[in-house]
């Protein structure tokens, strides 16, 4: 497969991709550009991580027609990317979020463009989960207009809720993965033939979400949906309408084939995750800067303890604002929480470990092990002048927060690669 990586960030999806095979996963081109920063560093890093592809540091909203069209005649057949999340994110409250209509948040759109120029045979895509119940006030529209989307253009699509730490991986990270892929493939070919035999729309859609979808195989759940929470519909190819009209209940998993999606709550066949005392250092390896003193202990105890604050709205009403306790440091016998952005400031998110009797945070190796990339994968990048140059800690940091755990894409790309060739190499 010859792949296009939008959004590329630190070339999470390319090392994960690589790491199911990298024979099989080329990865051509990659874009990544961010608007609010002058200095481009996570391109800088791709730049001196991968210096034999192309790299693409512009705006993906100024990239031509011309260059998609380059890459269609260059072989390209698969686009992935973990498009923007800021207008989905839990982290913007409920009354501002935006949704596709946000600023980033209409950079899917830009997805939708390159699908329809280049015509990949696959596209593998990233998100926080609450992209499936977005907007609050017409649940599950955003998810629904990219369902029409791709409907439009003659794609189906699959997507699952992955708890990294569920399948054996070292973070408490929760995503929503989606497979679209295109319905003239011999895979999409044979599910039509099996459900001409099969007669039951809705039995056979649930077949394929517990047992022969792509994500079914590569990351297993029970066989009964969770409280019985099963749902139909569709979706048409009238956009406009969609974003207008369209509102659903969208479960952890779900399959979209010709409009038709059927959506179930799924519970994962637990495998045993990584805890964090096999992923730290030990302190001696550990730079003095990364540990804490008493001051800044007290102000961690503060913020992970509970408070009730009182606060005035915009509007002048005051209200007390509650925050439950979370225990002092993180446990080294679990996974680790959810890193975000934030991770390399002091803040309730920040990790906090006590590590033989010392406080400190993270390193930006244990934070890139946390993501299951190689340790000081994010430290050196190539500028301009093509001089490489040291990555600040705190980039690093929040290079790993916007990341995904890479572990789940060498799966994913394991299964794709496990259906290409089982159904792509022979004629139905």
């Amino acid at each position: 497969m010859n792949v296009f990586s939008m959004f590329d960030g630190v070339g999470g999806f390319i090392v994960g991709l690589e790491n199911s095979d990298s024979e099989f996963y080329k990865v051509m081109y990659s874009n990544q550009y961010e608007p609010s920063r002058k200095s481009q560093d996570a391109f800088e890093v791709g730049r001196y991580r991968f210096p034999d592809m192309v790299h693409l540091p512009d705006d993906i909203a100024e990239i031509p027609d011309s260059k998609f069209i380059e890459m269609r005649k260059t072989g390209v057949n698969m686009i992935v990317g973990g498009f923007p999340c800021q207008d989905y994110s839990v982290a913007r409250s409920k009354k501002n979020e935006m949704g596709i209509e946000g600023k980033k948040g209409v950079l899917f759109w830009e997805i939708v463009r390159a699908t329809r120029i280049i015509e990949p045979k696959y596209l593998i895509l990233e998100n926080v989960d609450r992209l499936l119940k977005a907007p609050s006030k017409q649940r599950g529209r955003d998810f629904g207009v990219m369902l029409s989307a791709f409907h439009q253009l003659g794609y189906s699509v699959e997507w699952r809720v992955i708890n990294a730490a569920e399948y054996g991986r070292a973070q408490r990270r929760r995503r929503v993965f989606i497979i679209v892929y295109k319905n003239d493939l011999n895979w999409a070919k044979h599910l039509d033939l099996e459900l001409q035999k099969d007669k039951n729309k809705e039995l056979f859609y649930e077949r394929y979400i517990f047992e022969d979808g792509i994500f079914a195989k590569e990351f297993p759940v029970k066989k009964n949906p969770v409280k019985g929470r099963v749902h139909t519909g569709s979706v048409d190819k009238d956009i406009a309408n969609i974003s207008d009209n369209f509102a659903s209940q969208f479960w952890n998993s779900g399959v979209m084939r010709h409009g038709f999606f059927c959506t179930i709550e799924t519970e994962p066949i637990i495998e045993k995750a990584i805890p964090l005392k096999e992923i730290i250092l030990k302190n001696e390896e550990v730079e003095e800067k990364y540990f804490i003193d008493d001051k800044k202990l007290e102000k961690f105890r503060y913020l992970r303890g509970p408070k009730k604050l009182e606060r005035t709205s915009f509007d002048g009403h005051k209200y007390v604002y509650s925050e439950g306790g979370m225990s002092e440091y993180d446990s080294l016998e679990l996974p680790g929480r959810t890193m975000l952005t934030s991770e390399g400031s002091v803040n309730r998110s920040t990790h906090l470990l006590k590590v033989d009797g010392r406080y400190r945070l993270l390193t930006p190796i244990e934070a890139e092990r946390l993501q299951d990339f190689p340790d000081d994968w994010t430290k050196y990048k190539r500028n301009e002048k093509g001089d490489v140059e040291l990555v600040s800690d705190r980039m690093r940091m929040f290079f790993m927060g916007n990341a995904l755990v890479t572990g789940i894409v060498k799966r994913i790309g394991d299964g794709i690669k496990k259906n290409y060739e089982k159904f792509e190499k022979k004629k139905l």
